[in-house]
């Protein structure tokens, strides 16, 4: 659920505003924060969890005190730079993170190789997460609007999916083979 809301995040606060005053649809969507928040709370989600409803009911409080639409803007950008903080910390700390999501949603058993191409991932990912930071920063702060909303709704989406298919394509075809010899 928390995927569908952020994906919708961006879109439908640009579409309210253009029918709506800005602490109106500020409003909106603090009470769909704390509504979510509580359903989390409710449901005894874990702290990491509760990370994201916490930074939209802080930020919104903020942007409603404020008045101020750049502060919405920024929502998706602090959660990719805690994004990026968390793959910075696995690929130092060697938690691999990565390798966790793999075995969580591939259910085949990895082969030695494959295992010690996944671990090294962390530190990739987080390379991507930090250009994902940048586009966002960017798009705040050189694009509009719309462009806003696009790339903080789906267009992030698409720059990991081809950031994950070129990390799958390369352990394929050519990394995998490396930790055979």
């Amino acid at each position: 659920m928390s995927n569908i809301l952020s994906i919708l995040f961006a879109p439908v606060f640009v579409i309210l505003l253009h029918y709506f005053e800005f602490n109106l649809v500020v409003a909106f969507y603090l009470v769909v924060a704390v509504i979510f928040f509580i359903y989390m709370h409710y449901k005894k989600e874990t702290l990491r969890d509760m990370l994201m409803p916490t930074i939209y009911l802080i930020a919104l409080s903020i942007a409603y005190y404020y008045s101020s639409f750049s502060v919405v803007k920024f929502v998706p950008v602090t959660l990719s730079i805690i994004f990026f903080a968390l793959f910075v910390d696995a690929a130092l700390t060697k938690k691999h993170m990565i390798l966790g999501f793999t075995r969580q949603f591939y259910k085949k058993e990895l082969t030695e190789a494959e295992e010690a191409f996944v671990k090294n991932g962390d530190s990739y990912w987080a390379f991507i997460t930090f250009i994902n930071t940048l586009i966002q920063i960017f798009v705040i702060y050189y694009g509009d609007d719309l462009l806003w909303a696009f790339y903080t709704s789906i267009g992030w989406y698409i720059l990991f999916f081809v950031s994950l298919l070129a990390q799958i394509l390369y352990g394929k075809l050519y990394a995998v083979k490396m930790y055979y010899r």
